[in-house]
């Protein structure tokens, strides 16, 4: 019977993960209808995947942006100033790019105030502006303070073209910024540029109008893509589906645009800008029109509203799974869950078939991804594993629990040194079957203890004999012995079983010398009582009954059979004779590991033939103490 198992895998048996489960499935579901607690969680997935679809996605070639970076920004101020510059600057590009045949121009540069030093800079831009209908341009809506703070939006409507839903409030106000720089004419090409930030700060959407009062604001992108003729989606905003890099549409230096103007010979081609939406704003970092995207936690805000205007042309935009989705999700996931317990599949089994599913939704995920579709897979995964890890923690607590109860009870009748490596390798109580196997039994008794009790005080009596007891258990336990019992003051052992000892008859031998040893140590130790103790020993080698014998409440590992009777009764034979006495089958089995006496043979009670009987000694005299 060999012992030396691979260890074995816990199993899930106990009831209550079935509770573990059903609470895991309640607050996965109750996180999707309310709690939302894992929301960031999912960001945090779909933004990963996006910025790995994104560096695969190309920008719309027809979007370029005119940009005012770091560059442009030092060689104007040595021609125009530091920034702010005069607005005459971008009447001149506006009318350049209308020259071209630009489809549409972005102002992505907020000029709401007139400018009271230079006002003829703001006539050169309104000048601009004169018949153009291609022109847009950004207004802000500002935080609340109070109720009555801000513009009367019904005031505006017209000019702003606001729309107005029934029941529209014609008191609501608004706190705005207003392009008052410009021509009233242009006020109705005008759009909201506030930027919109989840909890985590990253900006994932983008307005398409802002609803105030019933009067309905629309955003920059809004009104550019209404112009162009592309069909909004519905909703007040719409995700953003984005493109890698901090750039991705063709950026064109504001510097290097504006001094093409002045050269006689102009280096840049006349129709650069034809039929293209360009628009006109800042990646400088002395600006710091920078916010976190999924993409990226610096990207300009010129290049955002360029990926929204993007989006909107194309009819791009990433899309959420339908409301009910999610929670399909969860059950997909917890249903084989609970099926798995019912099945009492082990850990491994469980483990391998989550690290599948996750896989799977992920690449799910990721497919849906590719097509514009925003699946949430993370949280729902998030509490299945959590519910892996509690299930594999009370498994673990569960197998540490037995295996201490395994190790009381093997500690019992075999030296807790191999107690706690058979433990480790995984054997438990229910693999020790019980089996006939040929085993070494001793029997050891000491003699006259009976009287020796009477004559004595009960705890002095049993602490000597306890005392006795350990030295000799230790000696079993030192030559692979199992401790089957104590009997009064008797010790009963054997060999070669739970574990395989295929020489179980010389180790019980060499147990049995040893045992005269340690009574005489005992002895020695024990003078200055006066107590002198005496034992027998009988061995005999024989097939044997072995397991576990007992009620649920109470087992004990022991040896039954004929053998287990012969080596008792061979104790009772050294009365008279010498301290130990082994059968002809246990002289047999030992070879020449020790010297013999043949002390003849003996009648024993229950058996009809005679049994030989041999004393052992040290098969080198002087190595041990005599069998005498």
């Amino acid at each position: 019977m060999d012992y030396h198992a691979p260890m074995r895998v816990p199993r899930l048996l106990d009831a209550s993960l079935y509770s573990i489960c059903f609470a895991m499935l309640l607050a996965a579901l109750s996180d999707l209808a309310w709690l939302h607690w894992l929301a960031p969680v999912d960001a945090g997935l779909s933004d990963a995947m996006i910025r790995v679809r994104a560096a695969s996605r190309t920008a719309d070639p027809s979007i370029r942006v005119v940009d005012i970076d770091d560059r442009s920004l030092a060689v104007m101020a040595d021609r125009v100033g530091r920034f702010p510059w005069p607005r005459s600057l971008y009447g001149e590009v506006l009318l350049e790019l209308n020259r071209q045949g630009a489809r549409a121009v972005v102002m992505d540069v907020e000029l709401y105030e007139p400018d009271r030093i230079r006002p003829e800079q703001d006539l050169v831009l309104n000048e601009a502006l004169s018949g153009s209908t291609n022109a847009f341009f950004p207004i802000r809506l500002l935080e609340r303070i109070n109720d009555e703070e801000g513009v009367r939006l019904a005031d505006f409507a017209e000019l702003l073209a606001l729309s107005a839903s029934p029941g529209a409030d014609p008191e609501a106000r608004a706190p705005m910024q207003l392009p008052f720089v410009l021509d009233p004419s242009a006020w109705s090409r005008t759009g909201l540029i506030n930027y919109v930030e989840d909890a985590d700060g990253v900006g994932r959407r983008y307005w398409l109008y802002r609803e105030v009062g019933g009067w309905r604001i629309p955003s920059l992108p809004a009104r550019v893509a209404a112009a162009l003729g592309s069909p909004l989606p519905a909703g007040d905003s719409f995700r953003l589906d984005w493109f890698g890099g901090n750039a991705p549409h063709e950026h064109v230096a504001f510097s290097d645009l504006y001094d093409d103007l002045d050269r006689a010979s102009r280096g840049r081609s006349r129709d650069e800008f034809k039929d293209k939406i360009v628009i006109i704003g800042s990646s400088s970092s002395h600006l710091r029109d920078f916010r976190a995207t999924p993409v990226g936690s610096l990207l300009s805000g010129v290049e955002i509203l360029a990926t929204a205007i993007d989006n909107l042309k194309n009819g791009e935009r990433l899309r959420e799974t339908a409301g009910i989705a999610p929670y399909l999700l969860v059950l997909l996931l917890f249903l084989p869950l609970l099926l798995a317990l019912q099945r009492r599949w082990n850990l491994v089994q469980i483990l391998a078939s989550l690290i599948t599913a996750t896989l799977a939704l992920l690449a799910c995920a990721y497919f849906a991804l590719c097509r514009s579709l925003l699946l949430p897979v993370a949280g729902p995964l998030v509490f299945a594993w959590v519910f892996f890890f509690l299930a594999a923690l009370r498994a673990y607590l569960q197998e540490q629990r037995a295996k201490e109860q395994r190790e009381m009870v093997l500690s019992r009748f075999l030296d807790p040194r191999l107690v706690k490596d058979l433990v480790a390798e995984g054997v438990r109580l229910e693999d020790i079957k019980s089996e006939t196997r040929t085993i070494t039994i001793l029997f050891s008794d000491i003699r006259g203890f009976t009287a020796l009790s009477e004559s004595r005080p009960a705890e002095e009596v049993v602490a000597l004999l306890n005392r006795y007891l350990s030295m000799q258990t230790e000696c079993v336990f030192r030559h692979g012995g199992t401790l089957d019992k104590f009997i009064g003051d008797a010790i009963m052992a054997f060999w070669n079983a739970p574990t395989d000892d295929a020489e179980h008859a010389k180790h019980a031998v060499a147990c049995a010398l040893e045992m005269v040893e340690t009574l005489a140590q005992f002895n020695t130790s024990n003078a200055e009582s006066g107590i002198v103790l005496d034992i027998g020993v009988g061995l005999h080698s024989g097939p044997a009954v072995v397991g576990f014998v007992g009620s649920q409440r109470k087992l004990e590992y022991t040896a039954i059979g004929d053998t287990v009777n012969l080596g008792s009764r061979l104790e009772g034979e050294t009365k008279g004779r010498t301290r130990i006495l082994v059968s002809a089958a246990t002289r047999n089995a030992c070879g020449a590991a020790f010297r013999f006496t043949d002390f003849g043979s003996v009648t024993v009670k229950g058996r009809q033939a005679s049994v030989q009987v041999f004393a052992p000694a040290p098969a080198t005299p002087g190595t041990s103490a005599e069998a005498a």
